[in-house]
C-alpha cells in the first residue's frame, strides 16, 4: 500500500486550536468483517490489532473524570472487540452517550445475532455506513451481497424502534462518494435516501451524514496508483471554505487508537500523527487529565482539506447546512 503522508505534507493548511474535549472517539481495533474500497483505516478480516482489557479500563477511568459527553466507538467493526459490550455498559452507567459506528452487515455474522437487541437495550446511537441507496454501487464498494445484508440490518434495527419517531433510538446513515469527488449537498441527498429506502423497503432513519473520502490509507493509495491524487487534492483545496474551521471535529474531539495512544482525529491516527504537546513524543490516554488540551494546536496536514471543503465533513456529517 502506498503511503500518502509525504504528499500531504506538501499542502499547507491553516492552524487550528483545540477547545475542551467533549467527544472521545475510540478505535477498538482494525479487524472488520468487510474490506471496503473507501476505508481510511485499511480494516479487513485479516487485521489482528484489537484493544485489550487494560486499555478498555483506561478508557473507563478517563470517562469517570466526567468531562466527556459522548463516547464514539469505531473500528474496523467495533463490535468485533470482545470487550465492546463491557465498555458500552460502563459508559452508559456513567451517563455518557454512546455511538456505535456500525457497518450493518455485522448482524449477519455468527455470534452477533443478539447485537441489535443489546444496542437497543442500552440506547446506543447507531451510525450506520450505507455508501449509497443503490445495490450495485454498494456492492461495488463493499463486496457482493453487502447491500442486501445492510438492508436486513436496517430492518432489524427498525423492528426494535431505531429511526422511529419518539422511540429515543437514533439511527443515522453515512454516505461516502464512490470515487474522487465531493459529496453532494447533504439535505438533498438525505431526501433521496429517505424516499428510496422508504418506498422500496419501508426503512426509516433519523439523519443522513455525508462524509468526504480522505486521501489516506486504502483510498489514498488507490488515488496515487491511478494518478488521481494531485487532482483530488486540488479539488479539495479549491473547495476549501474558511467558514468550516470553527466547526472542525478536531476542536472538541480526541481520538484513541487500539493501544490507548491519542491523536487529534481518526485520520491523524491512521497517518501515525500523534497528539503533539510538550513532555512526550507520544501521549497515552492514561497520561492525560480532562480539560488539559484547550488552546493547544491540532496537527494539520493536507488531508485536513477533506474536512473543510465544500459543506465540510465530520463524523457527524456536513458542517454547513
Amino acid at each position: 500500500m502506498l503511503d500518502t503522508l509525504s504528499l500531504l505534507e506538501e499542502w499547507q493548511f491553516p492552524s487550528v486550536a483545540r477547545r475542551q474535549v467533549e467527544v472521545l472517539q475510540v478505535n477498538l481495533g482494525y479487524r472488520c468483517n468487510l474490506q471496503c474500497l473507501h476505508c481510511h483505516v485499511d480494516a479487513s478480516p485479516g487485521r489482528s490489532e484489537m484493544m485489550e482489557r487494560n486499555v478498555i479500563e483506561d478508557i473507563v477511568r478517563f470517562l469517570e473524570k466526567g468531562d466527556i459527553k459522548t463516547l464514539d466507538l469505531t473500528g474496523g467493526a467495533p463490535e468485533m472487540n470482545i470487550h465492546f459490550c463491557y465498555l458500552v455498559e460502563s459508559a452508559k452507567a456513567l451517563g455518557v452517550h454512546v455511538i456505535d459506528r456500525c457497518n450493518l452487515t455485522i448482524f449477519e455474522e455468527p455470534g452477533y445475532k443478539e447485537l441489535a437487541n443489546f444496542l437497543a437495550l442500552n440506547e446506543v446511537e447507531v451510525v450506520a455506513s450505507l455508501p449509497c441507496y443503490l445495490e450495485d454501487n454498494v456492492d461495488k464498494q463493499r463486496g457482493r451481497g453487502t447491500f442486501a445484508a445492510s438492508i436486513k440490518g436496517l430492518l432489524r434495527l427498525n423492528s426494535l424502534g431505531y429511526g422511529k419517531p419518539m422511540s429515543g433510538l437514533v439511527l443515522n446513515l453515512v454516505y461516502n462518494p464512490q470515487g474522487p469527488a465531493l459529496p453532494p449537498p447533504q439535505a438533498a441527498l438525505e431526501s433521496d435516501y429517505r424516499r428510496h429506502l422508504t418506498e422500496k423497503f419501508g426503512i426509516e432513519f433519523n439523519q443522513l451524514f455525508t462524509l468526504t473520502n480522505m486521501p489516506i490509507k486504502r483510498f489514498g493509495s488507490m488515488l496515487v496508483s491511478k494518478g488521481e491524487f494531485e487532482g483530488y487534492m486540488q479539488l479539495l483545496n479549491n473547495a476549501y471554505s474558511s467558514d468550516n474551521l470553527e466547526s472542525l471535529m478536531c476542536r472538541n474531539q480526541l481520538s484513541v487508537d487500539w493501544q490507548g495512544f491519542v491523536y487529534d482525529c481518526d485520520f491523524n491516527q491512521m497517518l501515525n500523527l500523534p497528539l503533539q504537546r510538550e513532555g512526550k513524543s507520544r501521549w497515552h490516554l492514561s497520561d492525560l487529565a480532562g480539560g488539559m488540551l484547550e488552546g493547544e494546536a491540532v496537527v494539520v496536514k493536507g488531508h485536513c482539506y477533506g474536512c473543510a471543503a465544500g459543506q465540510g465533513s465530520s463524523c457527524g456529517g456536513a458542517l454547513e447546512g
